[in-house]
C-alpha cells in the first residue's frame, strides 16, 4: 500500500516511515524539503498520486496565534482537496489530547480546527490525538527556569513516547477508517515535576 506521511521527515513522521517499511508498505515521506509544500499546495498532486492513504503528522512552523490557525486550515483545506482528487482513501492526522477543552490555548484551538475541516470532508479518516511527548520534556522544564529556579505546573499529565505515538499511527492506518478520534497516553500519570526529576 502507498503511504504518504505529511511532515515525514520530523520526529514522528520518521518513526511512522521506519514502522510502515518494515512491514511491507511504500510509504513516502512528503515535506517541504521533499518539495511537497501542504501550504502553498505545490507538489502535492505529485506526491499523491496512486497513494491509498496519508498521515498527517505536520507541524506549524510558527505558534503564534494568527499563525498557528491560518497553517492548520490553510493546509488541511490544501491536502484534503488534493487527497479527494487523487482518491485517497484514508486520512490519519496526529492530533492533541485536550482540543476540544474550554479556554484551550491557541495552539490547541488550531488543532481544533484542522480537526473539524477533517471531519467535515468527504473522506473517510481517523484522529490520533496523543498526550505530551517524553521527548519534549526537557525543553518545557527549561522554559520555566529563571536562573537555577525551575517552576513547573503541579498539574498531573500523562506523557507518552513518542515511538508510542507512531505505532499508533502506523496501526491506524492500516486499519478501517473510525471516522472519529483515538487517543493515547503513555502508561503513567503523575505531577510534570515528578517526569521532569526522572
Amino acid at each position: 500500500m502507498k503511504i504518504v506521511v505529511i511532515g515525514g521527515t520530523g520526529l514522528i513522521g520518521r518513526q511512522v516511515i521506519t514502522n510502515l517499511l518494515r512491514l511491507g508498505h511504500d510509504a513516502v515521506p512528503a515535506s517541504p524539503a521533499s518539495g511537497v509544500n501542504t501550504v502553498t499546495g505545490e507538489g502535492l498532486a505529485a506526491a499523491l498520486h496512486g497513494a491509498q492513504a496519508v498521515i498527517d503528522v505536520s507541524n506549524a512552523p510558527s505558534f503564534e496565534e494568527a499563525a498557528v490557525l491560518a497553517f492548520f486550515q490553510t493546509s488541511g483545506r490544501n491536502l484534503l482537496r488534493a487527497e479527494a482528487e487523487a482518491g485517497v482513501g484514508h486520512h490519519v492526522a496526529l492530533s492533541v489530547v485536550g482540543t476540544d477543552r474550554a479556554h484551550a490555548p491557541a495552539y490547541l484551538r488550531a488543532k481544533l480546527a484542522q480537526e473539524q475541516l477533517i471531519a467535515a470532508a468527504s473522506i473517510p479518516y481517523t484522529i490520533i490525538r496523543a498526550t505530551q511527548f517524553f521527548e519534549f520534556m526537557g525543553a518545557i522544564a527549561d522554559e520555566g527556569t529563571t536562573g537555577g529556579l525551575v517552576r513547573l505546573s503541579p498539574a498531573a499529565m500523562q506523557p507518552i513516547a513518542s515511538r508510542d505515538v507512531a505505532q499508533a499511527l502506523a496501526e491506524a492506518v492500516l486499519a478501517k477508517p473510525v471516522n472519529g478520534i483515538v487517543e493515547v497516553a503513555g502508561p503513567e500519570r503523575a505531577p510534570f515535576a515528578e517526569f521532569v526529576g526522572t
